[in-house]
């Protein structure tokens, strides 16, 4: 795909992501008090950073140094998941792909920004194409319980993959505020419920979830510009704690170091290493591996899982230069393979 072709995706989700408009013809996803991170209109996180603008974007997209992907890079796994994990011990975690993860504890399904389409894209003829099979063939997942969407972004709220999950098992759907106007606008068969930064959602059988910032934005178009919330989940099982930070960028890790003392000791930290480049633009988004590893060590965990890599190139860095950057991360820092995991689509970790 070329970076025209990106482009123009782009701006056609002016046109194809308005979801929800006001009289005055701009998205509005939700109404309600003005807070510490919401002004009436806009979300925001007082500790981050306001997204680049569209000079930037044009800079960044007519530069020379964006990496050549591989068309097709199957992984060699693929995973056929339980249809439980009832242990009170024990936590099973499969990698699907990027962003999208399977998590069974304590008898209950979740997947997180799960995405089986092949692009990530307001349309469907252009845009990030995957470059691998998802690591668990959809008709494989067992009944899906709750399902965790972080933010509007396509290549996280990916609305054919959240149909047919609600067609198929009817699943409770936890997202921030705002997310849920824009699903129940394209399907409103999807049992959405929204909620702010803090609130604790309990799922049954000892599980819950709590939403935290995230240094990140929202967006389905070019009008709605963080008008729906972004967040990040602490997942209480009977095996552990799970941090699991979708999309953000490090800045100067006060969003890691506050999560370890608030909800703290974590069993596992499910952090994003993936689309950081160039870092000039990337930096106050997404983190990368080297930010990744620091935050492991923020949050005082157990044991970290890398996602946000190798399935849709979103930025400029090679197919395989996250893992190769981890590697360096996790030796400077003195962590081993086991402590830091990055895994294939399909491949599982077990807790």
């Amino acid at each position: 795909m070329t970076r025209r072709t990106l482009f123009a995706s782009l701006g056609l989700a002016t046109a194809t992501g308005a979801g929800i408009t006001t009289r005055s013809g701009f998205a509005r996803y939700y109404e309600g008090p003005v807070s510490d991170h919401f002004d009436g209109v806009r979300f925001f996180d007082a500790r981050g950073a306001q997204p680049k603008g569209f000079g930037d974007f044009l800079r960044w997209q007519f530069s020379n140094d964006r990496n050549d992907w591989p068309d097709w890079v199957p992984s060699p796994l693929s995973d056929r998941p339980p249809r439980l994990v009832d242990s009170a011990r024990d936590c099973r975690v499969s990698f699907i792909g990027h962003a999208s993860l399977l998590i069974q504890a304590g008898g209950v399904n979740i997947l997180v920004d799960p995405v089986w389409s092949s692009r990530v894209s307001p349309v469907s003829f252009a845009g990030p194409k995957r470059v691998n099979d998802p690591g668990v063939t959809f008709d494989l997942l067992p009944k899906i319980d709750a399902v965790l969407v972080s933010h509007c972004h396509y290549d996280h709220l990916d609305m054919p993959t959240l149909s047919s999950i609600a067609t198929r098992d009817r699943p409770r759907v936890v997202t921030p505020l705002g997310n849920d106007a824009i699903m129940r606008a394209a399907d409103s068969s999807i049992g959405a419920t929204a909620h702010d930064w803090g609130e604790r959602v309990e799922l049954g059988n000892g599980i819950a979830v709590t939403l935290v910032p995230m240094r990140h934005w929202s967006a389905r178009g070019v009008l709605d510009r963080n008008k729906a919330l972004w967040a990040g989940f602490v997942i209480e099982t009977p095996a552990g704690r799970i941090y699991h930070a979708t999309d953000t960028g490090y800045g100067d890790g006060f969003h890691f170091r506050d999560a370890g003392e608030r909800y703290g000791p974590f069993r596992l930290a499910i952090l994003p290493i993936g689309a950081y480049e160039p870092r000039w633009f990337m930096k106050d988004q997404h983190m990368n591996p080297e930010e990744a590893v620091q935050a492991f060590r923020d949050l005082g965990a157990q044991q970290a899982l890398a996602h946000h890599y190798g399935t849709f190139q979103l930025t400029d860095e090679a197919f395989d230069a996250p893992l190769q950057a981890l590697a360096e991360a996790r030796d400077k820092a003195g962590l081993t393979a086991q402590q830091f995991v990055a895994l294939q689509p399909g491949g599982v970790l077990e807790l």
